[in-house]
């Protein structure tokens, strides 16, 4: 530095330390000390977490192991804010801290791992229409994991049924050969060169199941907190869904999946969804129950008490119907919805 600047500097600090003034360091930066306190604060300012954040915590993690893959953790909650404010701000900033903590501990499971490696064949494999064979599975995962493949392609096939609504079924035992198999009708959408466009049957019954949950009735704000927790968030567009307000709002309400209505009586005016008459229809309704059994054979706690009878039931309900020769879907008496029923 020349000589002159120098000279300068030092009046400068003179001056400041004259004021009482520190002087300013352009890029200084913390030591690694000071770095670490700066960004975790430490556990000894305050009270440790309570039972019930870390129950929330474990439940998180359980349900983190069992999320896509896909799952993209990094949104912020405020994107999401631009399409309606909801309540509790604070208090879901705290619940997606949670869950992406959770989650990042899933993806460094190595079974998870291997789990989102054989999901991506399995959906290559659906696209191509070509069959999934267990040799090529075992070669993705290593031979070190081998003894783990019947572990892993649960994890995989869980996730395909629950977001693609695609199921696994064995096709040749010999060759161990699989193929997949769309839980509902695909709905209209052309391929794209060559190649099978990906089915959202996964996302339409795993949301009927969700307003089954909240009593067949549930608000535009809770379907979008379920979403969040899939990464799936309006004004964003999805690889699979397309925009997702529009494909919930009116693609499943065009296809008669879903109803959205204004909720009476509401200002300012909120929005509910119900099942619409093809939710209702039989085989809408069993493999919607399919659904929230693997939830719940999951993820236990995610399941509200009251819905245990409703399920473990509902089996020998639908038997006593086909038997009387009629059916109705079941529903949850304080919302008991009249539907039309129409035919996929």
């Amino acid at each position: 530095m020349p000589r002159g600047n120098k000279s300068k500097s030092r009046s400068r600090a003179k001056r400041q330390q004259m004021r009482g003034e520190k002087p300013k360091l352009q890029g200084a930066q913390p030591t690694g000390k000071e770095e670490g306190k700066a960004a975790s604060p430490a556990l000894d300012q305050g009270d440790g977490p309570s039972s019930s954040d870390r129950g929330t915590a474990q439940e998180s993690q359980e349900a983190a192991s069992h999320i896509s893959p896909e799952l993209n953790v990094s949104h912020p909650v405020h994107d999401v804010g631009a399409e309606g404010s909801f309540a509790g701000v604070d208090e879901r900033r705290a619940n997606v801290s949670i869950i992406a903590d959770a989650i990042q501990c899933a993806r460094r499971d190595p079974l998870t791992r291997k789990a989102s490696k054989v999901l991506h064949y399995l959906l290559e494999k659906y696209q191509k229409d070509e069959q999934p064979v267990e040799g090529e599975m075992l070669k993705l995962i290593g031979r070190k994991y081998k003894v783990h493949f019947p572990q892993i392609l649960e994890k995989a096939t869980y996730q395909l049924e629950l977001v693609y609504g695609l199921e696994l079924k064995v096709d040749n035992p010999a060759t161990h050969s699989y193929v997949l198999v769309s839980k509902l009708p695909i709905l209209p959408g052309a391929d794209v060169g060559g190649r099978r466009e990906l089915p959202k049957t996964g996302l339409i019954l795993t949301i009927l199941g969700m307003i089954f949950m909240k009593g067949n009735r549930a608000t535009e704000e809770e379907v979008w907190q379920f979403l969040h927790m899939q990464g799936i968030y309006p004004g964003r567009r999805h690889l699979i869904f397309g925009e997702p307000r529009n494909f919930i709002t009116k693609v499943l309400v065009e296809q008669n999946y879903v109803e959205y209505r204004q909720v009476p009586g509401s200002d300012p005016p909120t929005h509910e969804f119900l099942w619409g008459p093809r939710a209702h229809e039989k085989s809408t309704y069993r493999k919607v129950m399919d659904i929230l059994a693997k939830i719940k054979s999951a993820i236990p706690s995610y399941y509200p008490q009251q819905y245990e009878e409703t399920l473990s039931n509902q089996a020998e309900r639908a038997a006593r119907r086909d038997e009387a020769g009629g059916f109705h879907a079941a529903r949850i008496p304080s919302h008991a919805q009249a539907s039309s029923s129409s035919h996929i």
